[in-house]
């Protein structure tokens, strides 16, 4: 399902915008110099990239090497083109050199093109052991040498033409792509259901978060553990794919990887995502939707209004309307794939498929759900890449939320399914490593509250609740104002959250009395100079714990959650009315 997806988004692309993506054969690869050619093939000239990555060209489909030679055609590095590198292996080098003279010229040297010629001749004439002291190469520096990609390009009757641009070098590299692969086993193909050449290495894929920078296999075999019915030895039998649709989906999913527009990070797994129809309007509003787009420079009146206009979007969805956006196309199908680093391949996390519109349904589920109360500075929204930030220990080695829980959260946002319990076990364990309830903390106990512990929206709400008489959210309230109570009479200092909340949380009946203790050792203090003050504080605390006839000995997971949500609703409170005051 996954690789006839992204095969079709290919075909989609490549009749749509066919300068986005290679055809098939081809690939997009960073080049970091061009070798400058005469018409008789000597070298005049190297001409460097000006960008720091290089030009993005499109160039010959390229072998997937890890070790040995294997020369690539009309692109590859310094040892392939040159036979010299900065790796001090020289004898390597001129067999690279050997290797790539030989590709060159058995597929030009039939071509009736002024630029195969140019090609064939360099390699004739090219001596690399004496390459390093030719005039030309020694201009360029060491830079040459690196390892990034050479490119050819021909001066012939004056002008200047990149071979691989020339129409009878595409043509011969058609052919002698196709004959290359004719060797390759005849079986049916998985995706299409047809019988033909498949695949003996399956493409590497790159951009994905934590994996190897030259890319990691979708599908790949490489040990006999991996391998079944008879097929050891031959890797992509195991799973025959055919050669075209192997090329297509590699090339749609390396698209979306350099594409920001059509993936974005979400801990430790990369979520790619594409749409049938009206594809860059579509996933352009994803990205709104879903937080991921970069600061821009609109006045601050405009930005409100398209915040505005986001805001009545999602309320639209949530009632179960479609908002009109020019080009969005709310019923074409939506494709969600998130992938993560698993050694040398990737693993899939997960894999949706459904209208655009039911996706965003369910994100604005989300967002209802993880609306609370905040300041004023804080994002009008917990966006799910922030929400998962918040559980991250910043102390740790490996500081990001593993791709079980990722997945697992992104699953519930875009298909409405449960929470995972894991992202609840998670919050409570970073509230007490904080020793405080965060905004996300508390819109993420919200929501799990609603959704997996079915409470209602009139009791879990988005602002404080006088009217709620439950236990824990009312010890949560209290303890915000024993804190408050302490502050006030301290000059502004309480230590009562970092010593006591996560016991208050968890075992009140131990934590509690004392708290009632020392709040009225502070309300006496308060009383001194301020009565009124005192008085006003006694009454607030009385009514809260007017609910309370028990303290309980121990609160369960959910009640921890209530209590977390009493203590930040009675926070958020003390500070809008702080606020309004000054």
């Amino acid at each position: 399902m996954i690789l006839s997806a992204l095969a079709d988004y290919y075909e989609q692309i490549l009749n749509d915008h066919p300068e986005r993506i290679p055809a098939p054969g081809w690939c997009s690869r960073q080049i970091k110099f061009i070798l400058e050619l005469s018409g008789d093939g000597e070298l005049v000239n190297v001409i460097p990239s000006q960008e720091k990555r290089g030009w993005t060209k499109m160039v010959p489909e390229q072998v997937k090497r890890s070790s040995g030679v294997a020369a690539n055609f009309l692109c590859d590095t310094s040892s392939y083109f040159l036979g010299i590198d900065a790796k001090g292996k020289p004898e390597r080098s001129v067999k690279c050199f050997e290797a790539a003279k030989a590709l060159h010229t058995e597929l030009l040297s039939s071509v009736d093109s002024e630029c195969a010629r140019a090609v064939v001749a360099f390699f004739e004439k090219w001596n690399p052991i004496s390459a390093l002291d030719h005039p030309v190469v020694a201009r360029a520096g060491d830079e040459l040498l690196a390892g990034g990609n050479l490119v050819f390009a021909c001066s012939c009757d004056g002008e200047f033409v990149e071979v691989a641009d020339d129409r009878a070098i595409k043509d011969a590299w058609g052919a002698g792509s196709q004959s290359a692969q004719d060797g390759l086993s005849d079986m049916t193909c998985l995706v299409t259901g047809a019988r033909g050449r498949v695949a003996r290495l399956h493409p590497a894929i790159k951009g994905v978060y934590g994996a190897q920078s030259m890319g990691a296999s979708l599908v790949g075999f490489n040990a006999p553990a991996f391998e079944s019915y008879g097929h050891e030895g031959e890797q992509g039998r195991n799973a025959p794919v055919s050669v075209d649709v192997t090329q297509a989906y590699g090339a749609a999913l390396n698209y979306l990887l350099s594409d920001v527009k059509h993936h974005f990070r979400l801990g430790d797994t990369t979520v790619v995502f594409w749409s049938e129809t009206c594809d860059d309007e579509n996933c352009d509003f994803m990205n709104e939707i879903m937080g991921n787009v970069a600061p821009d420079k609109r006045s601050d009146g405009d930005r409100d209004d398209a915040e505005k206009a986001l805001g009545d979007a999602l309320a639209k969805l949530l009632r179960g309307k479609m908002p009109e956006i020019d080009g969005v196309d709310f019923g074409s199908t939506f494709y969600v794939l998130g992938i993560a680093p698993n050694a040398a391949r990737l693993a899939v996390r997960f894999f949706m498929r459904d209208e655009f519109g039911a996706i965003l349904r369910n994100v604005a589920r989300y967002y209802d759900e993880t609306d609370i109360v905040h300041a004023p500075f804080e994002a009008g929204r917990l966006v799910p890449y922030f929400a998962l930030k918040s559980l991250e220990n910043e102390n740790s080695k490996s500081p990001v939320v593993s791709s079980q829980l990722s997945a697992s959260f992104m699953r519930a946002v875009l298909e409405g399914g449960r929470y995972p319990d894991a992202l609840y076990s998670n919050v409570l364990l970073r509230m007490r490593a904080t020793h405080g309830v965060s905004r996300p903390a508390a819109a993420l106990v919200k929501a799990y509250l609603l959704r997996n512990a079915h409470y209602d929206k009139e009791e879990i709400t988005v602002e404080l609740n006088s009217q709620r008489n439950e236990v824990a959210y009312a010890l949560g309230r209290a303890f915000s104002l024993y804190e408050r109570i302490q502050s006030i009479a301290n000059d502004g200092n309480s230590n009562i959250a970092a010593r006591y909340i996560n016991s208050a949380c968890t075992t009140p009946a131990v934590v509690f009395p004392m708290l009632a203790r020392l709040s009225e050792a502070h309300l006496a203090k308060i009383a001194k100079d301020k009565p009124g003050l005192a008085v006003n504080l006694r009454k607030d605390l009385c009514q809260v714990m007017e609910s309370v006839e028990t303290y309980p000995v121990r609160m369960g997971l959910r009640d921890q959650g209530d209590f977390s949500l009493g203590y930040y609703h009675q926070s958020q409170e003390r500070f809008a009315a702080a606020k309004a005051n000054r």
